[in-house]
């Protein structure tokens, strides 16, 4: 199948957010990393409607939640990117696998920062 440029304004859109919902889904259902970092979103939203956060709360939270799943996505992008590249071990590919991994964490740290901001003061 050849990919054919749709030049018009709302089926190119609906073509983009399409391809954009089959990439999300694929990342929940085959991703580990995702799966796990998608179910502690579920589990704090339902821990900010039992807590009742404040919308301002909800603002960093819903931040935090869509920073963490965004950059595990281009984390596994650039994985799966490296090992079609270079399926065996090397030691360059193992470098930049490590550097993606270390922006998923900065951002798991942002996020967990925000989550003891938000939740310490509720839970004692």
């Amino acid at each position: 199948m050849e990919f054919q440029k749709d030049n018009s304004f709302f089926t190119g859109r609906l073509k983009s957010v399409t391809y954009a919902y089959k990439g999300a889904f694929k990342l929940i259902t085959t991703e580990h990393s995702i799966m796990v970092q998608f179910s502690i979103g579920v589990l704090l939203t339902v821990a900010g409607f039992y807590f009742g956060i404040t919308p301002t709360e909800w603002l960093f939270q819903t931040f935090a939640i869509g920073l963490v799943l965004s950059i595990e996505g281009l984390n596994t992008a650039i994985e799966k990117i490296a090992d079609f590249i270079h399926p065996n071990y090397h030691e360059r590919i193992g470098f930049i696998k490590d550097i993606a991994a270390g922006s998923v964490f900065f951002a798991a740290m942002t996020a967990i920062i925000i989550g003891v901001i938000i939740y310490m003061p509720r839970i004692l």
